[in-house]
């Protein structure tokens, strides 16, 4: 048996609080999105000027990082698993809505457990990137020394 550690509301809103920061300062209309372990919706925030598609995509990096333990981008990257010759390609058919295999999810990994993803949508993808990174960061200063929170854009669980 192992002690499980759970993210409640307090650091998604600190998340969300640095996300959209990071967009501001990129001048980037962003939908920030943080979901727990088991890919259900915390909270989500969508910017003034956000595209109104962006929501949907967010919750789908989110789910997707969060449940498959790796950032949605790196399944297309190539020799990526959902590329047309890796062991996952088509896995996004498989959840119409739901699972997102391009850039701007994140599985959020404190001391090596994964308990939630992030999920940005609405700039470009070096913008979605910077913009998930950056929670991730709001999150390992919130919780500080005593927790290790994986703060790189390439992560895979």
């Amino acid at each position: 048996m192992r002690s499980v550690l759970k993210l409640e509301i307090e650091e998604a809103k600190v998340m969300i609080a640095a996300g959209i920061q990071a967009a501001e300062e990129a001048q980037a209309a962003e939908t920030i999105c943080i979901v727990d372990e088991g890919g259900y919706l915390l909270a989500l925030e969508r910017m003034n000027g956000a595209r109104n598609t962006s929501p949907e995509l967010a919750m789908a990096k989110a789910f997707t990082a969060s449940g498959h333990r790796r950032s949605t981008h790196l399944f297309n990257q190539p020799g990526g698993p959902a590329t047309i010759h890796g062991e996952a390609f088509g896995i996004h058919a498989m959840m119409p809505g739901k699972f997102a295999i391009f850039v701007g999810g994140f599985p959020i990994v404190v001391n090596g457990q994964v308990i939630g993803g992030v999920g940005v949508s609405g700039g470009a993808g070096e913008e979605d990137i910077a913009v998930g990174v950056a929670t991730l960061k709001a999150l390992q200063q919130h919780l500080g020394d005593q927790f290790e929170v994986l703060t790189d854009a390439d992560i895979k669980k």
